[in-house]
């Protein structure tokens, strides 16, 4: 049992309020190995004094024991960190103190710092606009998209809605109101759609029914009935496109202008075959890096593969395997035609521009 939950179930049998404070461990008072009851192994114990940064202790110093209850993924505490307590009282008008988690606000703020830094001095005004066109995705996604699924609209025709001011938007922002950035943007529009259909076909055909996660089981617990969790899984994967199409679409569109402008006599068809070479070579290396990228994301996923009894053909039936069976190859195949696409309209618009 951890301690979150030893927690809640604590507050629930009591009916009593709890409370969220945030400290700072200022003192290791003491620090050994026991046998909590209940459990056959020892583990670490700490009794820790922290003094209280957020909440109505705020300035107070508490004492809070950690490894008295048996644990699966007990932390070791030190002098310094920052830590999320759950506090309440219990049906004596006792305190309780719970250490549920880290404070990790301030490594966030550093990196996300670090990332606005770079683009800044790297990108200069076309790296702060593509800054101000991430605020406006962003925007669009918890402003929009998100409250409108969470009210129970459909999630498949709310992200594509999302994705049609995402789109227009953050591609002129970055890139600049020009012919390259309206053929990128109707070439990520195309692609979307057939990623949308063909996420669509394969649920169906793979029979998924988006409770494989943990989230999605607590969604409908939480609003039974009123979210679509099968069309929660087809959002995600069309959102989850979206932010590669833009490297594609205005990578092809690009090295189409530029083989136009250096060579004005190609006839749209050797312009293709050009820019294909070159697109053929993007595939290739995407191809590679979205199956690291998806790997990387679903590593611990992926164990279960290792020394597992049971045979490959079983395991990748599991729901939980094929939604990101599915996920990646639907979003790999969208932005692998997402190349020819771009690539050929660009292609007919600087033969009719010549």
């Amino acid at each position: 049992m951890d301690q979150e939950g030893f927690g809640k179930q604590e507050i629930s049998d009591f009916n009593v309020k709890e409370e969220t404070l945030e400290g700072r461990v200022v003192g290791v008072l003491e620090q050994k190995q026991i046998v909590p009851a209940g459990a056959d192994k020892p583990q670490l114990y700490q009794k820790l004094e922290i003094l209280i940064t957020r909440g109505s202790l705020k300035d107070k110093k508490i004492t809070v024991e950690n490894g008295n209850l048996p644990i699966s993924n007990l932390q070791e505490y030190r002098v310094g960190d920052g830590v999320v307590i759950t506090y309440s009282k219990d049906f004596e008008g006792k305190d309780n103190f719970y250490i549920t988690d880290y404070v990790r606000r301030s490594a966030l703020l550093f990196l996300f710092f670090v990332f606005v830094v770079l683009v800044v001095v790297i990108g200069r005004w076309q790296g702060i606009a593509s800054l101000v066109g991430m605020g406006i995705s962003f925007l669009v996604i918890f402003k929009f998209v998100l409250p409108k699924i969470y009210l129970g609209g459909d999630p498949v025709q709310i992200a594509i809605l999302g994705s049609l001011v995402i789109i227009p938007t953050t591609f002129l922002l970055s890139h600049g109101i020009n012919k390259k950035t309206i053929i990128a943007i109707v070439g990520t529009i195309i692609s979307l759609v057939i990623t949308g259909i063909l996420a669509s076909v394969f649920v169906d055909l793979a029979k998924l029914t988006g409770f494989a996660s943990e989230e999605a089981g607590f969604l409908q617990a939480y609003k039974p009935g009123l979210i679509n969790i099968k069309g929660l899984l087809l959002a995600g994967i069309i959102i989850g496109v979206l932010g590669v199409l833009d490297d594609i679409t205005i990578s092809q569109s690009a090295i189409v202008e530029q083989l136009k402008e250096t060579n004005p006599k190609l006839k749209a068809g050797e312009v293709y075959k050009k820019a294909m070479a070159i697109g053929k070579d993007h595939i290739a290396s995407m191809v590679n890096t979205l199956i690291l990228v998806y790997t990387g994301a679903a590593l611990p996923l992926l164990l279960i593969f290792i020394d597992n009894p049971h045979p490959f053909s079983e395991i990748i039936n599991y729901e939980i395997i094929a939604d990101e069976v599915v996920r990646t190859l639907v979003g790999s195949i969208g932005l692998i035609l997402a190349v020819p696409i771009t690539t050929f309209i660009a292609s007919l618009v600087a033969e009719q521009k010549a």
